[in-house]
């Protein structure tokens, strides 16, 4: 199948080659209030994970602890990685992925707080309904959702943690239609055999359409599979 033959050709990807820097990774440039720092959230596996956007070393991608429900409101802790590792020192767009708790309705908007190792700021997540939510078993499927910021998404794969799929072309390919292309992973690349999600951010412009959009994600070893970008652009 398609998605199968995804999900293999995903182990053949891997994270850009970056020359490394001997620093702790650091959260992005703040809002303007200067008392945070910018935050942006997307709806991810029918709605079991959100994919929480922050600048920052693309190497040294924070970790969320386990996130709780106060109210309506969903705080989550950010934690960096240990202090000796070492980080590139680029700004880019990054995915921590925040496994979604019982209590929280996908079709209903969702306030989410953030603190942790230098990080303090919310962002609002628009509802999106017809997601199942949390609770339930993931089918281990990608998936994609639109972010706040215009024309950018999230987009969720499975598969090696070590080798997670790098987006090399982002095109619209119709009025409601984004391809991603994923990069080459190197022949000598070793991966990890264990099965986990990995997030990655996109921009597309081009689009006619602002709901109902559906996303192709081609490697170069399997066959095309497309999804539904949760939401509206």
């Amino acid at each position: 199948m398609a998605r199968s033959a995804l999900l293999a050709g995903i182990g053949a990807l891997a994270l850009a080659s970056l020359a490394l820097a001997g620093c702790a990774s650091s959260p992005g440039a703040g809002p303007e209030d200067g008392t945070g720092v910018e935050l942006d959230a997307a709806w991810l596996d029918d709605g079991r994970m959100i994919g929480l956007i922050t600048m920052g070393s693309s190497t040294c991608v924070p970790f969320a602890d386990e996130p709780t429900l106060d109210g309506a409101v969903l705080e989550v802790t950010l934690i960096e990685p240990d202090g000796d590792t070492r980080c590139t020192r680029d700004l880019v767009p990054r995915v921590t992925l925040v496994g979604v708790p019982e209590g929280v309705d996908p079709a209903q908007d969702l306030e989410i707080r953030v603190t942790g190792d230098g990080y303090s700021g919310q962002t609002d997540l628009d509802g999106v309904a017809g997601l199942a939510g949390p609770g339930g078993m993931t089918e281990y499927a990608p998936s994609a959702g639109w972010a706040e910021a215009d024309d950018t998404f999230v987009i969720l794969t499975w598969g090696s943690s070590s080798c997670a799929p790098v987006v090399e072309s982002v095109e619209a390919t119709g009025s409601a239609e984004v391809t991603v292309e994923f990069a080459a992973f190197p022949a000598n690349q070793v991966c990890t055999m264990d099965m986990a999600p990995r997030g990655a951010v996109a921009v597309v412009s081009g689009l006619e359409e602002d709901s109902d959009v559906q996303l192709v994600l081609i490697d170069t070893v399997s066959d095309p599979i497309t999804v539904p970008i949760y939401g509206e652009n």
